[in-house]
């Protein structure tokens, strides 16, 4: 086998993450891509495979780590006593979303790939999977609490998708706008009081 030359391999991350940001993934090319890096494509060929494989190198650790700091906040939440859930929902969740936040800016660019650039890639669905783990746990803490809402059916897993889809949509903005920590910090903050405002009606709709 041949020996890889040194510093190409980074050089081509590098490069690629450059592209895909400025064209998406569909339109990158890897052309393009190796002329920038100082290779060939068949080198881009032989490290990652293909395009996509290149794509997944960039994306791929930084997702797998948020979607185990979630599912692990989750799980440790949940294995709390009734009274425990309750009465320190709100304060679990705001710092599990800070937790994120910053897991997300460490990882910035990574995640500017996954929310602006993924189309036409596996990680195109990133956020819906980020919604799928939090409709499950949510559902089950609300049966665990005794919400009347879920036992009268008036709430059912599907209504939580939709409004938990609208906030982590909106979480991601920060990404979208390339806002600053700081200022997105702020804003996520906000939304989240925005959010479980709204989840007070749900708790206790009217009518029950």
């Amino acid at each position: 086998m041949a020996k890889q030359i040194e510093g190409v391999y980074e050089r081509v991350l590098d490069c690629a993450k450059e592209e895909f940001l400025k064209r998406g993934y569909t339109d990158a090319s890897l052309r393009t891509i190796a002329v920038n890096a100082k290779t060939t494509t068949g080198s881009i060929y032989t490290r990652f495979g293909d395009k996509e494989g290149l794509f997944s190198a960039l994306v791929e650790p930084a997702m797998q780590g948020m979607l185990q700091i979630f599912r692990l906040t989750q799980e440790t939440f949940h294995a709390l006593d009734e009274e425990t859930q309750k009465s320190t929902m709100p304060e679990y969740s705001s710092k599990s979303m800070e937790q994120l936040l910053d897991y997300m800016y460490t990882h910035f660019d990574a995640f500017r790939l996954l929310i602006d650039s993924s189309y036409g890639t596996k990680y195109h669905h990133f956020i819906d999977e980020m919604v799928r783990i939090e409709v499950e746990y949510t559902y089950q803490y609300m049966e665990v609490i005794g919400c009347e809402s879920i036992k009268s059916g008036i709430v059912t897993e599907e209504f939580l998708h939709i409004i938990t889809t609208a906030y982590f949509e909106g979480v991601f903005e920060v990404v979208r706008h390339n806002m600053q920590y700081e200022e997105a910090k702020k804003y996520i903050h906000m939304l989240r009081d925005y959010h479980m405002a709204g989840f007070g009606t749900i708790f206790s709709p009217p009518g029950i």
